[in-house]
């Protein structure tokens, strides 16, 4: 399943994308996609649905941030060999773990606002997990079953805030709009193998980021149970898994967002976003 937000930015209700591309309103079956609407029972008892006896909601409708009420959004640092390569530096040996707030979570397609004092505002595609199933202390070998699915993440940076300004990076990737996710929730069972997927993000219409998931360090299922080792994972909670290589800091010369710019990113079966970037 396709699962998504749709309408104004706070007020979002739950949809579902049926076989013809259209959405339909789950807003008479489910509160949001979010919590106890992601385990394992729940999103059994949606694909039981006959989509066509749901209210079909306009094309016109803004989509929103694919889960609500997100509790956690966990990143994850250098995590693709390649990327760890462009950027000079070792790969861990165990996952950089850094917390990005919640309140930087935006719709795929709303505006990119360029923070006040901004000199170098990155871009990096990601492939978003989301958390369906309380997960503490898991195994590599049950991760998936605590996995509701995945989704795009664009995991916007400022990296003069998150590298320069003092202490953790956290403050280089909270500011508002620096959390684009969705479009969709695509469920686990859609997705074969979340660590063969191509993705790839344009600035301008310019291919920056074009890789594949298969060059990430740790994957899936490893972060997960590493995450679960520290701290108690529950649904809803979104953990990004890093980028490939092509951010802004690894050219040369060193290119970020200016006002005016234009970004579309996309991984495989998972769809694609489109955001306008403005002065914030």
């Amino acid at each position: 399943m396709k699962l998504l937000r749709y309408g104004p930015a706070g007020a979002e209700k739950p949809g579902v994308m049926d076989g013809d591309g259209n959405i339909r309103d789950l807003s008479g079956v489910i509160a949001d996609v979010s919590g106890d609407n992601l385990g394992d029972g729940a999103l059994a008892k949606l694909r039981g649905l006959d989509l066509s006896t749901l209210p079909t909601v306009p094309g016109s409708a803004r989509i929103g941030p694919c889960v609500g009420a997100v509790g956690k959004f966990i990143c994850i640092g250098l995590n693709y060999a390649d990327h760890a390569a462009e950027a000079g530096m070792d790969l861990p040996a165990e996952p950089i773990i850094f917390a990005k707030a919640t309140s930087a979570i935006c719709g795929p397609d709303d505006n990119i606002e360029i923070p006040r004092s901004s000199v170098k505002t990155d871009w990096e595609v990601e492939l978003g997990v989301v958390i369906g199933k309380h997960a503490k202390y898991v195994t590599p070998e049950d991760a998936f079953d605590h996995v509701a699915g995945y989704c795009v993440v664009n995991d916007l940076s400022e990296r003069d805030f998150q590298l320069h300004r003092s202490g953790q990076w956290v403050k280089g990737k909270s500011c508002d709009t620096f959390g684009p996710i969705g479009p969709w929730l695509v469920t686990r069972d859609e997705v074969e193998d979340p660590q063969n997927l191509a993705m790839y993000l344009d600035v301008n219409g310019h291919r920056f980021q074009d890789g594949t998931t298969g060059t990430m360090h740790f994957g899936v299922a490893t972060l997960v149970s590493h995450l679960s080792q520290f701290m108690s994972l529950h649904p809803g909670d979104i953990i990004s898994t890093g980028t490939p290589p092509g951010v802004g800091m690894g050219q040369k010369p060193e290119t970020y967002l200016k006002a005016g710019d234009s970004m579309e990113l996309g991984i495989e079966g998972l769809g694609i976003q489109r955001q306008s970037v403005i002065a914030g």
